[in-house]
């Protein structure tokens, strides 16, 4: 008991140095926090979490609560090939933030505390038998960046769920341009047949409830692409996982 209560101790203690060395610093804008891994006050007032009553499919606001399983226009309209998505914020403000943080400017320390509120913001689609993917990059892209952002989250994502994470599964067959910038019909038509399951993992798929994550749902055209690969090889659903959302107004 005496050598338990001691080691807690040291970790405390070592956890105050640290803390003194490197002062915890807000996730979003940098400014100096009283804890590690959070926001301060401002940005988290700031910070435009999604929730319900929220489209079963897309995941977009809806206007008010019109009962469990509804459906905006848009997916009424021009359902998604994936069955639900779910996000943790709006892409804009601290949301909006972090991503482009994260994506662009390399911190990738801020992949687990994303990645642990994508798992609570996605608790309803997740399971220990899930089957965590993230959304590849193509290898060019990957050794000019160096890191996936969409494979360190969904690596965050499956340690905080407690599923299968495999981050090889999935391939960018054809090198894509980005998204950024491209209209919803010019999305679909840029990644169209651009994703594959790798030689050797097609049986991993069959009968499996898969989770794709990235970080950003914008018009959904590469969630759908990457679906319906997946759901050709078998899986047994494909939902949707991102930390921010685009919504189609401000997409």
């Amino acid at each position: 008991m005496s050598g338990s209560r001691s080691l807690k101790a040291g970790r405390i203690c070592a956890s105050a140095v640290l803390d003194l060395l490197l002062p915890p610093r807000c996730l979003a804008c940098g400014c100096r926090t009283g804890h590690t891994g959070g926001l301060c006050p401002s940005c988290w007032m700031d910070m435009p979490f999604l929730e319900n009553p929220v489209c079963e499919r897309y995941g977009t606001p809806l206007p008010h609560d019109m009962g469990e399983g509804a459906l905006s226009a848009r997916a009424i309209m021009d359902p998604p090939v994936f069955d639900r998505s779910r996000s943790v914020a709006r892409y804009e403000g601290p949301a909006r933030q972090m991503v482009l943080a994260l994506k662009f400017a390399r911190h990738r320390d801020l992949g687990k505390p994303m990645g642990e509120w994508m798992a609570r913001a996605g608790q309803e689609l997740l399971s220990p038998e899930s089957l965590v993917l993230p959304v590849p990059l193509h290898r060019w892209r990957l050794l000019c960046r160096r890191f996936n952002q969409s494979a360190d989250l969904a690596a965050a994502v499956a340690r905080a769920a407690g599923c299968t994470h495999e981050p090889m599964l999935l391939a960018r067959t054809r090198r894509t341009r980005q998204q950024v910038g491209l209209d919803a019909a010019s999305r679909q038509k840029n990644v169209r047949g651009a994703f594959a399951i790798r030689a050797g993992y097609v049986t991993d798929v069959f009968g499996r409830a898969v989770v794709l994550v990235d970080d950003v749902m914008t018009t959904g055209s590469t969630a759908s692409a990457c679906a319906r690969v997946l759901k050709k090889a078998g899986a047994s659903r494909v939902d949707v996982l991102t930390f921010a959302l685009a919504v189609p107004e401000e997409a």
